[in-house]
């Protein structure tokens, strides 16, 4: 059994989606002790902008009431992220890379001095001790192939904040086992 799960789906399609069903076959699974979902289709997350980019640089002890507001939807979602003790991400590859709704929430939640800090001795991700299970639907790109861009664009970005312990699967293979 899991501890606290945070499952995050970036299919855009719900009904017979390869992704959802292997994403809900993971979890039943795990069987967490405290499930939160993030569904970036039904619930979309707004693109940053310059105010954005702005707030998150501006010492927290400086911020004006604005610039947390500007950041409150970041903050929602990095608490969500540091509140789990593993995470599952159901990715479909679209056009050989990561729906743009995967997209921004990775740079919604990737921040520095939040969830990564440069150091003298390179960037560090500042999430360790989590795990990450990564479902992987695509049509016609295989996983890690040369053409995949999403799986180790994902890995990249997951190491970045510290999560390193990152196991990708085929969501048919997850479906399939369930079958069996």
């Amino acid at each position: 059994m899991a501890g606290t799960v945070l499952l995050i789906n970036a299919s855009g399609s719900s009904a017979g989606s390869a992704t959802r069903a292997a994403t809900d076959q993971l979890v039943a699974e795990l069987a967490p002790e405290t499930l939160i979902t993030r569904d970036l289709a039904a619930d979309p997350l707004p693109q940053i902008d310059e105010a954005w980019i702005k707030a998150r640089l501006v010492p927290v002890k400086d911020r004006s009431d604005a610039d947390h507001a500007t950041l409150s939807l970041s903050d929602a979602l990095i608490a969500e992220l540091k509140a789990a003790d593993m995470v599952v991400i159901g990715m479909p590859v679209y056009n050989f890379g990561m729906p743009a709704a995967l997209k921004a929430y990775i740079d919604l939640i990737a921040r520095p001095k939040v969830t990564f800090a440069y150091t003298e001795g390179g960037p560090v991700g500042l999430l360790e001790g989590k795990r990450a299970i990564v479902a992987v639907a695509s049509g016609g790109t295989q996983i890690d192939s040369a053409s995949d861009f999403a799986t180790p664009h994902l890995r990249q970005v997951l190491s970045f904040i510290g999560i390193k312990d990152v196991s990708v699967y085929a969501a048919k293979d997850v479906i399939a086992a369930q079958a069996a």
